[in-house]
């Protein structure tokens, strides 16, 4: 694969229909092995409903990035500031809220490069640290962002349907 075919951009509403299918396609590849079809089915038409990424994408403090090869979606990110994070609320920090690549061009260091934008974001918008909540049970992931200088600092719960699963909470001082 030629690497001057893959680039990364900021996305717009007009690209719901995209982002909804590349998320729902990455968070099942991630997790439905490990989780029941009724779980991930409450979770996936609550998170990734058209009126949910729609209102996500309205929000100021939200921004989202494609991943593309020449012109198709294979990942993408969402970084949250001041209200919209999820859990480390304020100015100080910017939340990596998502993270996801295509199963099939993992191994590409897309993973690394969508990293290297939060980190360039972060130092533009002079925040002092990045922070992401990743499942217990996501060992590659754990390793990946401990590599990339994360330290996790605590835990939470997060809701996948019924199922009460614990997130390591995760951040790197900038």
């Amino acid at each position: 694969m030629d690497k001057g075919q893959i680039s990364i951009r900021r996305i717009g509403t007009n690209e719901v229909d995209a982002l909804q299918a590349i998320s729902i396609a990455t968070f099942k590849h991630a997790f439905e092995a490990d989780n029941t079809e009724e779980n991930m089915r409450m979770y996936i038409e609550s998170a990734f409903s058209k009126a949910s990424l729609l209102g996500e994408l309205n929000n100021p403090e939200s921004f989202f990035y494609f991943v593309y090869l020449a012109e198709q979606v294979i990942g993408y990110m969402k970084l949250n500031i001041g209200a919209a994070q999820t859990d480390l609320q304020g100015e100080n920090g910017l939340e990596i809220c998502r993270i996801y690549v295509d199963h099939r061009f993992q191994g590409l260091r897309l993973g690394q490069q969508l990293i290297d934008l939060a980190f360039h974001t972060a130092k533009e918008m002079k925040v002092a640290f990045v922070w992401l909540g990743v499942w217990e049970k996501n060992a590659g992931a754990i390793r990946f962002y401990e590599r990339n200088g994360f330290e996790t600092i605590s835990k939470h719960d997060f809701w996948l349907g019924t199922d009460r699963q614990t997130d390591h909470i995760m951040r790197c001082l900038l």
